[in-house]
């Protein structure tokens, strides 16, 4: 894969994406039970800011940024930047140099008896994430295909869980049949999970057959979606979405208390929109 994602670490896709996270591990903390987190595709951890892919694209400017120079944030958004400014690294100023990818965000929200299980296929960011994570037996670390694992690793000792999906979708369309064919898989082995998809949107009408095959999926189907232009132009990321599945007890309400918020401060043209929509709901 030629995929990298220090070129787009803390852009807008990630604030989106990183909020949600936290929220849904937040609410798995709120029982006492144990619960492990599984990223399917966890990345190298830390992502420098200023290092040469992150200042080609420039991305974070109109990401993370944003909120970082913004007052007044709702609660999960403002819990999202701290947790980045915690996460990540700052210069002598103050400035945020670099961006706390998805296990090191989740890593202070595990307690004792919670566990991760983080996969990422590329050896060069499975070792540098294994360097970012030393040290915390909490934490495995698995240089293998995330899909795969969701067939070889599910289900974990653990009853309870989140199991997030978060491929660079190089392979575009066929990458929602590699989704399919994975999930099928793991919702027999660990139904009562909770998933978390996400998905790039560029032509919407490449989204619809995903969307009515996750009408199918057990437990309610929740569906985010932050666009900052358009949906009609294959040429560019014009917006991203999350679909939840076994989606927690009034997590509707705990996002669209910050999506208006993020679609104000991240939108660049007169095309953005925010959209929650139940898929399946029982």
């Amino acid at each position: 894969m030629n995929y990298r994602h220090a070129f787009h670490a803390g852009n807008f896709a990630d604030v989106f994406k990183h909020t949600i996270l936290i929220g849904l591990l937040e609410a798995l903390r709120a029982k006492p039970g144990a619960f492990c987190y599984v990223d399917t595709h966890a990345g190298r951890g830390l992502y420098d800011l200023r290092g040469d892919e992150a200042t080609r694209t420039g991305e974070s400017d109109e990401g993370i940024d944003r909120l970082l120079a913004a007052d007044d944030l709702p609660a999960a958004l403002r819990d999202y930047v701290e947790r980045v400014r915690a996460g990540g690294a700052e210069d002598g100023d103050g400035e945020l140099v670099a961006y706390p990818g998805s296990p090191l965000l989740a890593r202070p929200l595990l307690r004792e008896q919670d566990r991760a299980i983080l996969c990422e296929l590329q050896p060069e960011e499975a070792a540098a994430l294994r360097t970012a994570l030393r040290g915390d037996p909490r934490m495995a670390v698995h240089q293998r295909d995330g899909y795969a694992a969701l067939k070889a690793l599910l289900p974990p000792p653990q009853k309870r869980g989140l199991v997030l999906v978060d491929p660079p979708f190089e392979a575009q369309g066929g990458e929602y049949t590699a989704i399919q064919k994975a999930l099928e898989e793991a919702f027999r082995r660990w139904p009562n999970a909770i998933y978390a998809i996400w998905y790039p949107i560029k032509k919407r009408e490449t989204i619809v057959p995903f969307h009515r095959w996750l009408r199918n999926a057990p437990g309610d189907v929740l569906v985010a979606e932050l666009l900052i232009h358009p949906d009609h132009s294959p040429l560019r990321l014009n917006g991203c979405g999350m679909a939840m599945v076994n989606t927690p007890w009034q997590f509707d309400q705990s996002i669209e208390a910050w999506l208006p918020t993020a679609k104000y401060l991240l939108t660049t043209d007169d095309g953005g929109e925010a959209r929650l929509d139940w898929l399946r709901r029982s």
